[in-house]
């Protein structure tokens, strides 16, 4: 199963925020430090805050913060939240599917034990476990302190 890139940017910025879960964090540091544009993660960072991952604060000093401590972010949640309904194949979706033996296809059912296979995985890690390298994921991302504190 391959994830969309709404989901990809989804972990990033989740992880980003949790290497230093009590600092705020900017749309514009995000992008930089993943290199994508910002077009693509404000939409990212609307739906996580929606959905309850992020908060967001507006005006000076604001930024994004984890609206929930690491650990209690599971990964297979968001990965559900922010991938929708898995359909690996077209027979998945009851309006889209034109396959001729789909009343007859064992397959569906392996894709369908394959894809709560993946989910399973997912959920036994939270945003703690993939970010339990804080110090590394730091320095990789090159943070930097805000513009205004900076010598």
């Amino acid at each position: 199963m391959r994830l969309t890139a709404f989901t990809d940017y989804s972990l990033r910025v989740l992880m980003f925020l949790a290497a230093e879960p009590g600092r705020r964090a900017t749309v514009g540091e995000i992008c930089a430090a993943f290199d994508i544009k910002v077009n693509h993660l404000t939409k990212v960072v609307h739906h996580l805050a929606r959905r309850g991952w992020l908060v967001t604060v507006r005006g000076k000093g604001g930024g994004l913060m984890l609206a929930l401590p690491p650990a209690r972010i599971g990964i297979g949640r968001v990965v559900r939240d922010t991938e929708g309904q898995a359909l690996p194949a077209e027979c998945f979706s009851a309006e889209a599917s034109h396959c001729a033996i789909v009343s007859h296809c064992r397959l569906k059912g392996v894709l369908a034990e394959a894809v709560q296979a993946f989910y399973a995985v997912l959920d036994r890690y939270t945003l703690a476990d993939i970010t339990a390298n804080r110090q590394e994921l730091v320095q990789v991302l090159r943070f930097m302190a805000p513009a205004e504190a900076r010598p």
